[in-house]
């Protein structure tokens, strides 16, 4: 999963951010073409402490508001518990991040919202070996 919105923070940039009210947030929406619904969920978005959650998350709100209804029957179920997440700002994933987050690095943040390539995974699975031995 993808963190959006953190790109060139260091780990005390996203500190003091926290700190200061900003969230990691995960929204959800409802799809329902008529006997199929989904219910999914957003890549994490971090939410600086002067922006509006409801306001980032208004796109997956409108998106379940106008199409979510529509599948028989889940689309009744999905729908609602998919705007009522939304109202509420998201589902506010911040202490599971920072806990990964401080697990994983003592400096710069990585890029989150970079793919990792065939060869950066192959040369990330070489140090991890090369670590654990």
């Amino acid at each position: 999963m993808k963190i959006k919105g953190i790109g060139g923070m260091t780990v005390q940039d996203i500190q003091d951010e926290v700190y200061s009210g900003g969230k990691f947030v995960i929204y959800v929406y409802a799809v329902s073409i008529i006997v199929m619904s989904f219910k999914q969920g957003t890549d994490i978005h971090f939410v600086r402490h002067n922006e509006s959650r409801f306001a980032k998350g208004l796109p997956w709100f409108l998106l379940s508001f106008f199409l979510g209804w529509w599948g028989f029957p889940w689309g009744f179920v999905y729908t609602p518990s998919a705007l009522y997440t939304g109202i509420r700002g998201g589902k506010d994933v911040t202490a599971e991040v920072m806990n990964f987050i401080h697990s994983q690095t003592s400096g710069p943040v990585f890029d989150f919202e970079k793919d990792v390539t065939a060869d950066e995974e192959q040369q990330l699975a070489a140090l991890q070996k090369g670590v654990a031995e």
